[in-house]
């Protein structure tokens, strides 16, 4: 329970960072963030230059994360989609009460500072287990039904993003909009791997324990090898597992339970040949 309390608040406390990303430095300088928050920059600003509507970015976001929460209720599970749902709400709710009121007015400080505080709420909500909604959903969607790289889909969507904000907002805003992904992607992937699958190796003295607590909570093949302390010279168990992204910090948490002493080694894998268990 009190992991999930924990969970919760930084959830909500990293819905309030994207918002204020987005008015502080995206939003006034006209520059698109990635995914779906870019998409509903764009659609915000488009229903405001061409129609007599004010849409409010936060409301449009909510509005594309409908069906995608749907799905994912359906098809990926109700906690992650629980969460992707707060994080949505408090976001829309955020964007609605920070002022939109640029901090600066050099558009390549709004790139890049917005980009990393937008990247610190998205790279700790997924490190935590959780979901900021929209492109997460459907990668993890894609991830559970097509063994191959989800990135293809990251890359046409903000390469619209890209296009788009060129041809309404004028080139050199779509450049700034490039920085922006760039920083975003990176400081990502120093807060949280971004890669759909990772290998994770664990040595401890408790291999069945531990065996049993993973197949409890994920349903993932384990090779089990045996293995000696090269200190202690105590006999241990090498654990060899591949999980999604999402599943690793259930993973870190079965193991501090189970065996706190254990040692871990979380590796990227690029690729995966044979059986690799992607639905429910």
């Amino acid at each position: 329970m009190w992991n999930e309390i924990k969970v919760t608040c930084i959830v909500i406390a990293c819905a309030v960072l994207n918002a204020f990303a987005l008015n502080a430095f995206l939003i006034p300088a006209h520059i698109l963030s990635s995914g779906f928050t870019g998409a509903a920059q764009l659609l915000a600003a488009l229903a405001h230059q061409y129609t007599p509507l004010s849409l409010n970015t936060g409301v449009v976001l909510f509005l594309l994360n409908i069906p995608v929460t749907v799905l994912a209720w359906l098809r990926v599970g109700r906690r992650f989609t629980l969460y992707s749902m707060l994080s949505v709400l408090v976001t829309t709710f955020a964007l609605t009460l920070i002022p939109v009121q640029a901090l600066s007015g050099n558009a390549l400080l709004n790139a890049v500072f917005g980009g990393v505080i937008g990247a610190i709420g998205v790279g700790l909500t997924l490190k935590y287990g959780a979901s900021t909604g929209g492109m997460d959903i459907i990668a993890m969607i894609l991830s559970k039904t097509q063994d191959r790289p989800i990135g293809i889909y990251y890359f046409i969507l903000n390469g619209l993003i890209v296009l788009s904000a060129g041809f309404f907002f004028g080139w050199e805003r779509a450049l700034y909009t490039m920085v922006t992904l760039y920083v975003t992607s990176r400081v990502i992937d120093a807060i949280h791997t971004r890669y759909v699958k990772l290998t994770a190796m664990i040595v401890t003295e408790k291999g069945e324990e531990l065996t049993q607590a993973i197949y409890h909570r994920l349903v993932r093949g384990i090779t089990k090898v045996a293995a000696k302390g090269g200190y202690t010279g105590k006999d241990k168990d090498l654990l060899l597992i591949v999980l999604t992204r999402y599943e690793l910090y259930t993973l870190e948490r079965i193991i501090q339970e189970t065996d706190p002493r254990a040692f871990t080694n979380i590796m990227e894998t690029t690729e995966i040949v044979g059986f690799f268990r992607k639905e429910d």
